[in-house]
């Protein structure tokens, strides 16, 4: 019996490797301008490098040097597409919506340039940044870019290759609520992200059950350690509260997060009136 499985393990062996030998063989073809050097082995007539070696008594194909350097480049271009397949998948997952893809740091109208400066630096330091769960408190007036600023910093993190995402309490307590179950498995998936923006903090409704969502995922990217940048249209005073409920949020979020205050003019207003403008000139008016 074992006599028997040695034979079949034997010309199985065999087998696979006069397989490989013609696939090897079909790969490499010798071309016309290929030569038998002294030697007595097939050498590429393009780059004059071997195309054949021995090898414990036997004669097997190796790749020459052009053709060696023609496959590299082939797997270099797999592996940027890739890449560029994943980071694509990257972004797609970050943003709620798929124009702040375009938001990046190429495409700033350079309005800010003090903020656009310290929001680079904040990726330039991202490992550090991580190690200390330091974020960033963007806060200012309406229309001043301060989530444009945030989706900078994500599309930034995510070309090299970090898991951002990018949302809202509100469209946050909207899945919870649609799901029968699994709320806590929700709110802990969002700890796999290296980074957690969250939008447009106080917009959402000021209700018994929203803060307490609110006060959870806070905290459990405040207890892990976790980075996480937050944009609000509240002000400093806005933050000292005797609200017990609100100052639990905001004292986690004031111990981990850099406050960035930007200023400037409202870019919606300015959008809407250049718009505006538009919208007279085709209408002859």
């Amino acid at each position: 019996m074992e006599e028997r499985e040695t034979f079949a393990m034997e010309n199985m062996a065999s087998d696979m490797m006069a397989y490989v030998e013609k696939k090897a063989i079909k790969a490499n073809q010798s071309e016309p301008e290929d030569y038998i050097g002294e030697d007595g082995l097939l050498y590429c007539g393009r780059c004059h490098t071997a195309r054949q070696i021995r090898y414990m008594g036997r004669i097997g194909f190796v790749l020459c040097d052009c053709r060696q350097a023609a496959q590299n480049e082939r797997l270099a271009k797999r592996k940027e597409m890739e890449r560029a397949e994943q980071i694509e998948a990257l972004r797609l997952d970050c943003f709620p919506e798929s124009t702040m893809c375009e938001w990046t740091f190429q495409n700033d109208d350079g309005m800010n340039p003090k903020y656009s400066k310290i929001a680079t630096q904040y990726t330039e330091h991202f490992d550090e940044m991580k190690k200390k769960g330091a974020g960033l408190l963007i806060y200012g007036l309406p229309g001043t870019g301060k989530s444009y600023l945030a989706a900078c910093i994500a599309n930034k993190l995510i070309d090299k290759g970090r898991r951002v995402h990018m949302t809202n309490f509100s469209r946050i307590v909207n899945l919870i609520q649609n799901r029968f179950e699994g709320r806590q498995d929700y709110i802990d998936s969002l700890n796999r992200y290296s980074l957690l923006i969250l939008d447009d903090l106080g917009i959402e409704r000021k209700t018994g059950y929203m803060q307490e969502n609110v006060y959870t995922i806070i905290d459990n990217r405040y207890r892990l350690g976790l980075p996480m940048i937050i944009t609000t249209n509240l002000m400093p005073q806005d933050f000292r509260t005797d609200d017990v409920a609100l100052k639990r949020i905001y004292d986690r979020i004031i111990e981990r997060c850099f406050p960035l205050h930007v200023e400037g003019v409202n870019r919606r207003y300015s959008q809407g009136k250049s718009n505006m403008e538009d919208v007279r000139g085709l209408l002859g008016l």
